[in-house]
């Protein structure tokens, strides 16, 4: 089961970079465009007016989701913003349940956002919501991309929450430490 969530974790990690990777070649592409635009006015040459349509609100539904999809992998390597120095000023017994009690209640908030995104998703699939720009996008897309995000980000924590209990460290602690101390690789 483990090498299965890493692998879920990596996966999710990487389908992040290629949603930033994708709004990075569009930018580029409008950037492009733009200057080839300006090259040829400069010239008194006609222009062919290079656009990328709703560039924009494509970029954002992209960024929704690469923000979404890299929240389990980030988590699970240590990489999200703790309050470490509070947990370092308690013993490694009450930091363990304390640990705990955060992993169980950062679960339960996720797994209650998941649920509403998921809605959210639905009610725009059932409803066909489509976006209100040029390029019609249906907007349970990038919803359900974010539903997915956060029903990783759930299992992410709950994972966590059960290493903690049957371990007393958080998998990701020793990334975390090395971080705190600048020795990170």
């Amino acid at each position: 089961m483990r090498a299965i969530l890493d692998r879920v974790y990596s996966v999710s990690l990487w389908a992040s970079a290629l949603c930033l990777a994708s709004i990075a070649l569009m930018v580029g592409a409008q950037l492009a465009g733009r200057l080839i635009d300006g090259v040829l006015s400069l010239l008194h040459l006609p222009r062919p007016d290079l656009v990328i349509l709703s560039l924009s609100e494509i970029c954002g539904y992209l960024l929704a989701a690469a923000s979404f999809m890299a929240l389990a992998g980030t988590l699970k390597a240590g990489a999200h913003i703790r309050v470490t120095m509070v947990l370092g000023a308690f013993g490694e017994h009450n930091r363990r349940y304390l640990e705990m009690w955060a992993f169980g209640f950062a679960a339960a908030a996720a797994a209650y956002m998941t649920w509403n995104l998921a809605y959210f998703a639905w009610i725009s699939f059932k409803f066909n919501e489509i976006s209100s720009g040029v390029v019609r996008v249906p907007l349970a897309y990038p919803q359900a991309a974010m539903a997915f995000g956060a029903l990783l980000l759930t299992v992410a924590l709950i994972d966590e929450l059960v290493v903690v209990i049957l371990r007393g460290r958080p998998s990701f602690r020793a990334a975390e430490d090395a971080i705190t101390l600048g020795k990170e690789g």
